[in-house]
């Protein structure tokens, strides 16, 4: 069983943190886990009477990952995984030391299933933004982060972080920078082009009356300051709830990060009834939406009742044969 004092735990978070950041990762979630870890065993520590206590990990990790009634398998399996990668580099520098089994949080995925908007379920979302009213966030502002969500498939933390300099109009493309631990170009239409336009004069003009004009930030707030995942996630919620979409309590029903789901499914929709090769353009799609290969796009390729029945004609009209038996 592995020992450790409130400094060395503090001195391994450090060094591991400046391991990865070395490594070209953010690691912005892993960060605050680690950060609310080590904040917990500072606790527990206090509670020790001697002057320098020393805490046993084992029981210490057990004991942080059972700290709230009712959590979700999978949060706790993300967790553990960071406590994990934490233990394993621990391990590297002091041999034997205690690393955490799998088994502590058997669940290693979601099992939720997202909502697919259907196209008239975006479009009645999209009109609806245009008529939002709220305290801070703005009717264009939400219309166009809706058009950008539909449009691209971009993550919605994606979307939400662009910058102005990340906005290439002429060549009509965003910048999407170290996300996932890599950057990429994502295209876009002319008719989004001409939306985001529309909004860059609107946004202008409350740069200039709130003094915010300094500000990089591509979405914004009507005070002029920038908008947050926190904001914009709440500002979506809230949209789909108004609609009829979501519950007006809980958390079932569609996310905001549903849209990227709508986005994979309708483009492989609109490829089946092209006629185009599905298999050839799925590395296009996954490349587009920023995945390091194709297994990572089959987690938004959900069927729906259309899709199916595509995809069912699409491999009738290629295998069958004239004059086989029907």
């Amino acid at each position: 069983m592995t020992n450790v004092t409130g400094d060395e735990l503090a001195r391994d978070i450090k060094d591991f943190l400046a391991f990865k950041h070395a490594l070209g990762y953010p690691y912005t979630r892993g960060e605050a886990t680690l950060r609310s870890f080590y904040r917990f065993v500072q606790c527990e520590l206090e509670q020790r009477l001697t002057k320098q206590p020393t805490i046993a990990l084992e029981p210490a990790i057990q004991s942080w990952l059972s700290r709230v009634e009712g959590r979700k398998a999978v949060t706790i399996s993300l967790d553990l995984g960071v406590v994990r990668q934490l233990c394993r580099y621990r391990r590297r520098r002091h041999l034997g030391a205690f690393v955490p089994e799998h088994a502590y949080a058997p669940q290693t995925e979601s099992v939720y299933s997202p909502y697919i908007f259907s196209h008239k379920e975006v479009q009645q979302l999209i009109t609806a933004a245009k008529r939002h009213q709220g305290r801070n966030i703005w009717a264009a502002m939400l219309h166009l982060l809706l058009l950008t969500l539909y449009c691209t498939g971009l993550r919605f933390g994606e979307a939400v972080r662009l910058r102005l300099s990340d906005v290439n109009l002429k060549q009509c493309r965003f910048a999407i920078r170290e996300s996932k631990g890599r950057s990429r170009l994502v295209p876009f239409g002319p008719d989004l082009a001409r939306e985001i336009n529309t909004y860059l004069e609107k946004r202008t003009r409350i740069t200039v009356d709130t003094e915010y004009t300094g500000t990089d930030a591509f979405f914004i707030r009507l005070d002029g300051s920038p908008l947050t995942i926190g904001a914009a996630s709440e500002a979506v919620r809230r949209l789909l709830r108004k609609q009829g979409l979501k519950p007006t309590k809980g958390r079932i029903g569609p996310r905001p990060y549903d849209f990227r789901h709508a986005y994979a499914v309708h483009r492989l929709t609109d490829w089946y009834r092209q006629g185009v090769d599905v298999h050839a353009r799925l590395p296009w799609l996954s490349a587009y939406m920023g995945h390091l290969n194709v297994l990572g796009t089959e987690v938004y390729l959900h069927a729906t009742p259309e899709l199916l029945q595509l995809a069912s004609n699409r491999f009738e009209q290629q295998y069958r044969r004239p004059g086989s038996v029907r």
